[in-house]
């Protein structure tokens, strides 16, 4: 099955952001068995869409804040087992987590949900591995800076009509290696932003391996500017996130930028979505964009993706500003 259009958010309001939502088993004639992403969304209202069975689901939430908001993306991981369940689990967490004024309170929230969920795989896993899923959330609190919460190698994507931008690091072996001291900031870029390494460190559920990696931890472990190298100390995992007017916010797992050349295509996001307005109509364009491209130049994994578009000054259609990947 898959959640091929941009409608999963078109009756959530978040106050002034504009937001749009998709979910799709990906592209191409090889394409998985089945959708092991997942997403949350909860809005102003409390009206709440997730997917179970891989079938978009809504919920109004009882005693929900007004004005509070929550936008997560989760990417299962199918190749320990039970992907899919885990994402779906983590998503139900999320949906019964009272709404979070700090970085800290979510943490405190998440952190209990993910022991809870290695109690219960455990048991419904029995001696084989965990299974696991990435986590990459906007905790909304009216009034207030947007609150991430990052876990694994999903993306929070900032993009304006000059650049595109990561603001989340990616928990894989190249990361703990720029941790250590043995891979410095190049060849950092180049091995998570511009090649195909479809391998974590860290999963929601499963673990970490960066405390010790010769071995896997049942703990999260937070990156934070006193572990990150200098050159990424300013994008630690749970922090406040101001978003810039007129800019825009995706959220997504790592299937959309599966492909054989991550750098040519991320870099011409800020030209797609140049001059479209609203954010279903820029999240349509960045789906048809993916699909365009030949069979062969995205890996099969599947695709979810959360767009939200601020309000602010209206894009210049003629721009042809250079598009900018920090580290390049």
């Amino acid at each position: 099955m898959q959640t091929s259009d941009a409608s999963l958010a078109s009756s959530l309001r978040f106050g002034a952001l504009d937001v749009a939502a998709a979910s799709r088993l990906g592209t191409g004639p090889r394409l998985r068995e089945e959708n092991q992403d997942n997403l949350l969304l909860i809005d102003g209202g409390g009206q709440a869409v997730w997917l179970q069975n891989q079938q978009p689901q809504r919920r109004q939430l009882a005693r929900w804040r007004p004005g509070h908001g929550r936008i997560a993306v989760l990417d299962g991981m199918g190749g320990h087992g039970h992907g899919r369940e885990a994402a779906e689990a983590v998503a139900a967490g999320l949906l019964a987590i009272p709404p979070c004024d700090s970085a800290g309170e979510l943490a405190h929230r998440l952190d209990g949900l993910h022991a809870e969920l290695q109690r219960h795989f455990a048991q419904l896993a029995g001696p084989g591995p965990r299974p696991g899923t990435t986590l990459t959330m906007l905790e909304l609190p009216e009034g207030r800076d947007p609150i991430l919460y990052h876990v694994g190698d999903s993306r929070l994507y900032e993009i304006t009509r000059e650049r595109v931008a990561p603001l989340t690091v990616d928990h894989v072996p190249a990361t703990a290696f720029a941790m250590g001291g043995l891979l410095g900031e190049q060849e950092w870029w180049q091995q998570v932003h511009g090649e195909h390494r479809p391998q974590v460190s860290q999963a929601f559920i499963l673990g970490n391996a960066f405390a010790n990696p010769a071995q896997l931890n049942d703990p999260l472990f937070e990156l934070t500017p006193l572990n990150l190298p200098s050159w990424l100390c300013a994008l630690p995992d749970r922090r406040a996130v101001p978003l810039r007017p007129g800019a825009t916010y995706l959220l997504a797992t790592d299937g959309l930028w599966s492909c054989s050349d991550p750098y040519g295509w991320v870099g011409q996001w800020p030209q797609l979505l140049n001059g479209r307005l609203d954010a279903s109509g820029m999240l349509a364009t960045l789906l048809r964009a993916y699909e365009s491209h030949p069979p062969a130049f995205f890996y099969p994994d599947n695709v979810t993706a959360v767009l939200l578009r601020t309000a602010g000054a209206v894009p210049d259609q003629a721009s042809r500003d250079e598009t900018v990947l920090p580290g390049i």
